[in-house]
């Protein structure tokens, strides 16, 4: 069994950025304020909307929902599906979401609403035996991608034009050959990410180099290179990214195994992932999450099952400031951020 189901029981997490700092700010003291959600599930596909909407997304076929800032949370799973783990969502307001489930075959599966969670439609399900979905990342309010592990020795990538209502495979021969035992880890909805209308990057890990893949086509044609994040066995690789704009992006990982020794892991890039150098003081265990603080450029935010972290520095120096659990972060342009963890933890950055 692969890995991802080895990631799996539910938190949903909040964190919300009161207000943008003032320019003579000095360096700020980062705290989790925890919330309740009422949920035992765990949540590792987050999609925040604005400071009060918010939707997760995890195991047990559970997606969740909040309007009021996550003060409250509306369970607003599709029906029959608890056998499923929804590790990516992407919504676009607060009727409007689209969630993928993971695992082989069948398994994976493309929902969409338009009615805040009430009815769900199945827009795709996997007939291919041999793909086994990861994530989903949109470039807008209709066009985006879903990434599966390689089929025939290529990634796999689904693509849709009308919002998530239909998805089509897009054709192999623009991806470059993936490497013996290469795949992505589904284990923050972060493996497959976008920045403007055209530019996609796709993370990967479990051989013998980490690789971050580039399209600046929507996903019809790839680059790829090498990053120093620790690669070696089917437990190590990038398992996060997170892109400001077409140029900067950070990307984290490590070894996921809690009884093995994790290396630290942070990479940095400024030229779209054509080159990534290490961290020159990465977070100090495997992470599995990365988001950029709104407004602020040079800071973002690293979460892993060991603790959170915070760059001041665009990713090059990283300092932990808790020790709790989270699995994904995601910040919104209003300066509200929402990280999702383990054993029902709900939690709001404050900065002081």
């Amino acid at each position: 069994m692969k890995l991802r189901f080895a990631l799996g029981a539910l938190s949903a997490a909040a964190v919300v950025l009161a207000a943008a700092l003032p320019a003579h700010a000095g360096t700020p003291r980062l705290s989790w304020e925890l919330k309740e959600t009422g949920v035992t599930a765990r949540l590792r596909g987050l999609s925040p909307v604005s400071r009060d909407v918010a939707w997760a997304s995890g195991s047990g076929g559970t997606v969740l929902r909040t309007v009021d800032g996550g003060r409250s949370w509306e369970n607003v799973s599709p029906p029959d599906t608890a056998a499923l783990q929804f590790r990516d969502i992407e919504a676009f307001g607060a009727r409007r979401a689209v969630a993928l489930s993971i695992g082989e075959g069948t398994d994976s599966r493309v929902y969409r609403t338009e009615d805040g969670g009430r009815t769900w439609a199945e827009a795709f399900r996997n007939d291919e035996p041999k793909a086994f979905y990861d994530c989903l990342a949109f470039f807008d309010r209709r066009h985006g991608l879903a990434m599966s592990d390689p089929v025939d020795g290529r990634f796999r990538i689904l693509a849709t034009e009308d919002g998530g209502r239909s998805w089509q495979v897009l054709p192999a021969d623009g991806m470059p050959e993936a490497l013996p035992g290469e795949a992505g880890f589904a284990a923050s909805g972060q493996c497959l990410v976008t920045a403007g209308g055209r530019d996609a990057w796709l993370a990967s890990g479990g051989a013998e180099r980490s690789r971050v893949f580039h399209s600046g086509d929507r996903g019809r044609t790839w680059t790829v290179a090498d990053t120093p994040i620790p690669a070696g066995d089917a437990a190590r690789g990038v398992f996060g990214l997170a892109f400001r704009d077409r140029h900067h992006g950070i990307a984290v990982g490590g070894d996921y195994r809690p009884d093995q020794p994790s290396p630290s892991a942070g990479a940095v890039t400024a030229d779209g992932g054509a080159t990534w150098r290490p961290a020159t003081t990465p977070p100090p265990a495997y992470r599995s999450g990365v988001a950029w603080l709104p407004h602020l450029p040079f800071a973002a935010i690293a979460v892993g099952p060991s603790g959170s972290d915070v760059t001041w520095s665009g990713g090059r120096s990283w300092e932990t400031f808790d020790s709790g659990s989270f699995d994904t972060v995601s910040c919104t342009p209003d300066l509200t951020c929402w990280a999702s963890g383990e054993g029902g933890r709900v939690a709001r950055l404050t900065l002081r």
